[in-house]
């Protein structure tokens, strides 16, 4: 059977992750296409994702229609030259539903991922959840130095279920619950960006990490660069993604909204706010955070850190000094259509530092354009 045949596979997004849906394909059999060009949407539990290619090729034959749920590893197409006899591809095509099959009565079947479960760590006299993914040396140019992930106001580790696993491919990367966030103590402090910067900061020497490249969104970007801005022999490289701390303007009603959010009704209004497409917001996302809300001191961690960020409905917070003014390497990805924080506060910054505006993208370009976002982060810290 020719070697040059490939599959396909469901991937596996998140801890939680076991199926998906194929949504829609955005190539018809026999198309050909390049390396990071858009192959199909999957929707997952939590948001709809779009599955890019790996390498250069053509889409010989699509094996999972539209509409179709499927377990991860589960076949979904073959990569194939079009000179490839279709007896080949039939015979592909079979003996990889065999094995599938025999995998999951054995209950052995590829996941794509590595297993990785949260763990505790206990940092500044604060419980802190994280995820570890990856390890290893890249290369020679600074392959070795870790990703810390840092979430947004409202989010938790689970927000880089597209962007971790892809990272950690030969390097360690830590996704971290702030204070008052996902699996972590609810006890916030003062909530301002000195009380979580200093968990950060307290947290890296917890993990033994010296240095490292730093990706933090909306607050957590603030957070990140703040820590730049006082331990810049800490940072590597820091991306900005939708952050916090560049400009005075903060949509006021999703700040207050969350905060408040309690029915599901609520909640869904809340979150349609942060993508371009209302749609991506699937029902176990509404669900999380209804959930997440319910938790003893969530309730009051987010107004008090509310309080301190964003009195009257405004940033107080102002790094762009900071930003522009460190020799640590800085780049700023954003959403065209951001509207819980406007792109026109990284536009302002195009002069002085590498700015990346994706279009049909909000407040989750990380989750929205994953593989762009993705390649971004990668490119720039490797080089």
């Amino acid at each position: 059977m020719s070697a040059e045949i490939v599959a396909i596979t469901m991937p596996k997004w998140g801890l939680t992750m076991t199926e998906g849906k194929v949504v829609q394909w955005l190539k018809p059999p026999g198309a050909t296409f390049a390396r990071g060009e858009e192959l199909l949407e999957i929707e997952t539990s939590k948001i709809t994702n779009v599955m890019e290619a790996e390498a250069d090729g053509t889409l010989l034959r699509i094996v999972a229609p539209e509409g179709s749920t499927l377990p991860i590893g589960a076949l979904l197409a073959v990569i194939a030259p079009q000179s490839t006899p279709t007896a080949e591809i039939d015979a592909f095509v079979a003996s990889f539903l065999v094995a599938q099959a025999s995998e999951e009565r054995s209950g052995t079947a590829s996941t794509q991922a590595e297993a990785a479960t949260p763990r505790d760590l206990e940092a500044a006299g604060r419980r802190l959840r994280y995820l570890e993914m990856g390890s290893g040396d890249l290369d020679s140019s600074g392959g070795g130095v870790p990703v810390l992930l840092l979430h947004g106001f409202g989010a938790d580790l689970n927000s880089w279920l597209f962007t971790q696993p892809v990272l950690a491919e030969g390097r360690r990367t830590i996704a971290l619950d702030l204070p008052g966030h996902g699996g972590s103590s609810k006890d916030v402090g003062a909530g301002d960006v000195e009380s979580l910067t200093g968990a950060v900061a307290a947290a890296l020497v917890a993990l033994g990490i010296e240095r490292a490249h730093l990706v933090g969104h909306s607050m957590g970007g603030a957070v990140a660069a703040s820590l730049a801005a006082r331990q810049p022999e800490r940072v590597a490289t820091l991306t900005l993604i939708a952050s916090a701390g560049l400009g005075s303007e903060i949509n006021a009603a999703f700040i207050d909204g969350f905060v408040r959010a309690a029915r599901r009704k609520d909640a869904v209004e809340v979150l349609q706010l942060l993508v371009h497409d209302p749609a991506l917001v699937s029902r176990t996302m509404v669900e999380d955070v209804l959930r997440y809300k319910r938790i003893d001191g969530v309730a009051a961690a987010l107004e008090t850190v509310a309080r301190a960020w964003f009195p009257g409905g405004r940033q107080t917070l102002d790094l762009v000094a900071a930003v522009t003014g460190m020799a640590t390497p800085v780049q700023l990805i954003w959403g065209r259509d951001d509207r819980i924080i406007p792109a026109a506060h990284a536009e302002a910054l195009a002069a002085r530092l590498p700015v990346h505006i994706l279009a049909q993208a909000g407040h989750l370009p990380h989750m929205e354009k994953a593989g762009a976002v993705n390649r971004l982060i990668r490119q720039f810290i490797e080089a």
